[in-house]
């Protein structure tokens, strides 16, 4: 099959002709429908973060489940999927307790390792394995991911956008109803408008909050986070004080500031900005190392919070599936955060794309012409 690369961080990325074994016990074969370019995919390429190379880049796609290995239970051929790039294993002390994103399989074996479940791969190019990213490895025509990382859902619902709900929203949404648990008629501050940024305002219109402050570089985004939902925005040109801006919004300060952008500034910032009793939730993830300056006096004598949001603390079985039905609904936007759709050989300028600001989230399309037809078989232990 055809897959995106990342060999080093010092050359480009290429789509090459990779093997993918057949899914093996309580595992699935999906042929990908779209899968969704994230500032994620953007840290791996530039090497900010360490994983194991080579790997075949993606982690936020959809699809058609294509074979399906033993004892695989709730997934035939033909249903149709959305991506999880944290499959629960059910088994450890966090899965027992409710506590999926937190699944000690899945933060150790498979995103620190670049494997799957059991802490193997199934791909390999010219004899020598090929890592998985996030378990999942979605810039390809196929994958093989455990069963809990395929999420089924409703035949009627659109599997290209559907992609962009296996992170994007799912990590924004999830970030306002999980692990802020945002209360009716509060204040809410947004920092940081791509793909992550616009689902956390939506999150925040969903909870009925009050205000919500939409801020980016970028006037296009901040007026596309009104039609979302937003009440406020805020264009934060470089050098700006993000806090005094917001304060003359909320001169008491801000109750939830989602900081979407991970930028260890525009992190303190972000805690500076805080109302009495106010939480600032990290949603973007910052280079390896980086640090953040701030005042710990205030966090007690202001009953101030600073928490960070893993996945929108998601139990993939539970949330993913309500996605789909607001989004079908009408409740939840989901075309509106699509820039472009790209073949696979697209990727590298999707990534450039990415890091100028200039594209929200773009779709790369593996079932371009000319790409193997999906099979539809089930696979061998």
């Amino acid at each position: 099959m055809r897959a995106v690369v990342l060999r080093s961080s010092e050359r480009a990325v290429e789509v090459e002709d990779v093997e993918l074994q057949a899914p093996r016990t309580g595992e699935v074969e999906v042929t990908i429908a779209a899968a969704g370019v994230c500032h994620s995919d953007l840290h791996v390429r530039r090497g900010d973060w360490s994983v194991p190379l080579p790997l075949v880049m993606g982690h936020e796609g959809s699809g058609v489940v294509t074979r399906v290995g033993p004892d695989v239970q709730g997934l035939a051929l033909g249903d149709h999927v959305v991506l999880s790039w944290v499959a629960p294993c059910g088994r450890c002390r966090n899965c027992r307790l409710g506590r999926e994103v937190r699944c000690e399989v899945a933060a150790g074996t498979v995103a620190l390792g670049g494997t799957l479940n059991d802490g193997t791969v199934r791909l390999n190019s010219g004899g020598q394995p090929v890592h998985h990213y996030l378990g999942t490895s979605a810039f390809a025509e196929r994958v093989v991911v455990p069963a809990s990382g395929a999420v089924k859902v409703p035949r009627e619902a659109p599997l290209e956008p559907l992609c962009l709900i296996g992170c994007a929203i799912a990590t924004g949404v999830g970030a306002v109803r999980n692990t802020a648990q945002v209360p009716t008629g509060a204040t809410v501050a947004v920092v940081g408008c791509g793909g992550v940024g616009l689902s956390i305002v939506q999150g925040a219109r969903l909870a009925g909050a009050e205000r919500i402050v939409a801020v980016d570089l970028r006037a296009e985004k901040t007026q596309l986070a009104r039609r979302l939902g937003a009440t406020d925005e805020v264009l934060a040109a470089a050098g700006d004080d993000l806090a005094e801006q917001l304060r003359e919004l909320l001169p008491d300060g801000v109750d939830y500031v989602f900081d979407a952008i991970g930028v260890p500034a525009v992190t303190a910032r972000c805690i500076e900005a805080l109302a009495i009793g106010g939480s600032a939730v990290i949603v973007g993830i910052p280079p390896e190392g980086a640090r953040v300056d701030f005042q710990p006096q205030n966090l007690v004598d202001l009953d101030q919070r600073i928490i960070g949001s893993n996945y929108g603390g998601i139990r993939p079985s539970r949330d993913i599936p309500r996605l789909v039905e607001e989004y079908l609904a009408g409740e939840l936007f989901v075309d509106e955060l699509i820039s472009a759709r790209r073949p696979l050989e697209d990727v590298e300028d999707a990534l450039d794309q990415l890091a100028s600001g200039a594209a929200l989230r773009q779709l790369l399309l593996p079932g371009a012409p000319g790409t193997t037809p999906p099979r539809t078989d089930r696979g061998e232990a």
